[in-house]
Order: C-alpha cells, then sequence, then structure tokens
C-alpha cells in the first residue's frame, strides 16, 4: 500500500510544479491518485471518502510556504490527515497513560497468536529510545509452551529488564512479585504480558480481570491482528441486526462514560452494606451518561431488549432525571441518611425539585427497596436479588424493563 501511494504522490507532483498555490483544479488529479491508492490497498470506501473530503478542505487556498512546490504542500496535508486517521493526533490521541506514581503499569491482553509478546518488546523499546524510561517485562502466561522465554529472549534483544517466572506459578502471584520488584528496583513502566483468551473462556476471562484488579494498570493495550481487516465492522453491525447484538460497542461506551473508580467505590460501599442515595445516584448519573435507557438496549441481545421494549422508554429515561433531581434537592447528610427526611423536609426537597411530594416518598420506597437488595447481594443472596428486581422492579418507570 505504502509503496503504491508513495509512486502515486510523486508522479503528481511532478506533475504541478510552476504552480503558485493549490486550487480545486490542480489538486482534483492528486486527490483522484490517493483515493485510487487507498482502494487498491483495500481500504474501506467510507474511510477514503472521509479523508478525501478533509484533505480537500484543507488543501484548497493553502499558501506555498518558502520553496515548496504545490504538489508538495498537498503531500504535508494528505500526510497529515494520515496521521490522524491512524489514530496519531499531535498532542494526545495515540499516546500512552504514564502519569502515575512510577513504577506506570501496563497490561497486555488479546487473543492467542495476535502478537502481544512481540508487542510488549517493542513497546518496551519504544518507551526506553523515545522516553528514557526504565523498562521491567513480565510474562504472565503459564499455560503457552516457551511463553516465558519467548519474552524473556525479545525482552534481553531490545535492553529491556525481564522478571523471571515459572510455568508452576498462579499469574496474578507472578504480576504482583514483578510490581513489588518494580518498585523496590525504581523502574518507571512494568509490562505485564498475559496469556491469550476468547470472550467465550469464562475462567480465562475471570484471570484478566483479577490481573487487572490487582496491578491496576494505567494503560490496557487489547492487540488485535492487523489482517482481521474490514470484515470486523460488517460482523458486528450484522450481529445487532441478527439480534445478537453488539455488546463490544457497548462496553467501549461504557469504558468512554464511566468513572470506573466512582463505579469501583460504590461496588465496595454494596460490600460493606453502604449503598446511600448519594450513591444512587452516581448510577443514575452514569446511566445517563452512557444515552439512556433505549441507547444501552439497541446494543444487547434481543431477547433482553424485547422484554424491554415492552416498557415506557422515554417515561423511564424521564422518571430518572426526575429521582436525579429530587436527590439533588437533599443535603448531603440527607442523603447519607434518608431516616431524616420527616414532612417538612421532604417538601423542601419536593419545591426544590418542582415535583410532588408523592414523587419524593414514592423514590423513597424505591430505595428502601433497592437497599433491601444490595443488602441480598452483601450476603451472596444474588439469585434472590435478581428475582426480587424481576418481580419488583428497581423504579417504577422501569418496572417491566427485568420481567420474565
Amino acid at each position: 500500500m505504502l509503496e503504491n501511494l508513495t509512486d502515486r504522490l510523486s508522479r503528481v507532483v511532478k506533475t504541478m510544479r510552476g504552480q503558485a498555490r493549490l486550487t480545486e483544479s490542480n489538486t482534483a488529479d492528486m486527490l483522484r491518485e490517493i483515493r485510487l491508492a487507498l482502494l487498491e490497498a483495500d481500504v474501506a470506501l467510507p474511510v477514503v471518502k472521509s479523508l478525501m473530503e478533509q484533505i480537500k478542505f484543507k488543501a484548497l487556498g493553502e499558501d506555498v510556504v518558502g520553496s515548496l512546490t504545490p504538489g508538495q504542500a498537498l503531500v504535508g496535508v494528505v500526510q497529515r490527515e494520515l496521521t490522524l486517521i491512524m489514530g496519531g493526533d499531535e498532542e494526545s490521541r495515540g499516546k500512552l497513560n504514564l502519569a502515575t506514581q512510577p513504577p506506570a503499569v501496563i497490561l497486555m491482553a488479546g487473543l492467542q497468536g495476535a502478537g502481544k509478546t512481540t508487542s510488549a518488546a517493542k513497546l518496551a523499546k519504544f518507551l526506553q529510545e523515545k522516553f528514557k524510561k526504565k523498562v521491567l517485562t513480565v510474562s504472565c502466561d503459564v499455560y503457552r509452551p516457551a511463553a516465558i522465554e519467548q519474552l524473556k529472549t525479545v525482552s534481553a534483544q531490545v535492553g529491556a529488564d525481564f522478571f523471571p517466572s515459572s510455568s508452576d506459578q498462579k499469574p496474578i502471584d507472578i504480576a504482583n512479585a514483578a510490581l513489588d520488584w518494580a518498585k523496590r528496583h525504581y523502574h518507571d513502566v512494568l509490562i505485564v504480558d498475559t496469556a491469550g483468551r476468547l470472550g467465550i473462556d469464562e475462567q480465562m476471562m475471570q484471570e484478566i480481570k483479577s490481573l487487572h484488579a490487582s496491578v491496576k494498570p494505567i494503560e490496557t493495550l487489547f492487540v488485535v491482528d492487523a489482517m482481521l481487516g474490514q470484515d470486523a465492522i460488517n460482523t458486528a453491525m450484522t450481529n445487532r441486526i441478527l439480534g445478537m447484538g453488539d455488546i463490544l460497542a457497548l462496553v467501549e461506551q461504557a469504558q468512554q462514560n464511566v468513572d470506573v473508580e466512582q463505579a469501583q467505590k460504590i461496588a465496595k460501599k454494596i460490600q460493606k452494606g453502604g449503598f446511600d442515595l448519594g450513591d444512587f445516584r452516581e448510577q443514575i448519573k452514569q446511566m445517563q451518561n452512557m444515552g439512556g435507557m433505549a441507547n444501552l438496549l439497541d446494543k444487547l441481545p434481543s431477547q433482553i431488549a424485547q422484554q424491554a421494549s415492552k416498557a415506557n422508554l422515554g417515561m423511564a429515561d424521564k422518571q430518572m432525571k426526575h429521582m436525579q433531581g429530587i436527590i439533588d434537592s437533599m443535603t448531603p447528610q440527607e442523603r447519607a441518611k434518608p431516616e431524616l427526611l420527616k414532612a417538612s423536609r421532604k417538601r423542601r426537597i419536593a419545591a426544590g425539585a418542582g415535583v410532588q411530594v408523592q414523587e419524593v416518598n414514592r423514590l423513597l420506597a424505591q430505595f428502601e427497596q433497592m437497599q433491601g437488595m444490595m443488602k441480598q447481594m452483601k450476603g451472596g443472596k444474588m439469585a434472590k436479588m435478581m428475582g426480587s428486581l424481576a418481580a419488583r422492579g428497581a423504579a417504577k418507570g422501569l418496572g417491566g424493563l427485568f420481567k420474565k
């Protein structure tokens, strides 16, 4: 692809000599060559169209600086746009976040054979050479023969430190020991290589969750095969059309919009039985950040969405906004201790939220139900909790969403 694109650009640059500036007429031929080169390289048509529009918009009327020809100036525009579309934003996009107390932990995850181990070594080399970081690598892949030895070899090749491990150890023990070593030996970055896994392998997925919770990586890199190609997006779209949902998109949306740290705090409070109205408000806010009920249900499998679609989703979202307004009208003390809410306080809260006192009472009743469910969750009675949720609903506006 790159050689073909280079050849085409070189040919067109020669034809644009002697012109003072970039115009619609003298850029048309070059844009055509770029478009053909990208299409021949099997770049998706929507991507090509979008790229051409951006190049044309930014190139037209651009002054030719110094000794540059119009062709060379256009090549500069093409280079910048290609860099952007591949994730290379000048300021932030594509950069690793290492802004934490050393060592910054980077967790490598992905399918079998995707190239995690090789990518870990390349990343170590990049961080050492460009950012002058002291890097330690460790392999938690105790399942694949020679996986640990492979990382040791490639780490030595790039000059990175390697933390030894063996196949008779548990991955989480290896990771914790490596993290402790990295702290004591003043490493800036710890790269944790993991075993390949599929989403349907529940045991392996639980393992990566435990690893993530234990070492708390500041970056988790999902390594995929570049040969996956255009069919990846078609598969996701087809799954949604066929009623299989697009869970990956839902996960990505959650990662972008959900405050993970806040969610973890709420989870710990639930485990301790300390769930209050402030936590309830945060859960409502997180759901609203993800686009509301209708947006979430669109990405769920049809057998789940069909049950939920019987409810009035618009009313459910409106009800959640009312709930948030009511809780916002409370003092921090009232959110923590709802039992303080007597008649006079309820009237004040209702006036502040612009609702009737009955809605305040309804919210408190629903919250009491939810608190009971959280206590059951604390006791490990998950099945009973789900049955109770199905029977009563978490809120009036969501009443029919979870019924069997």
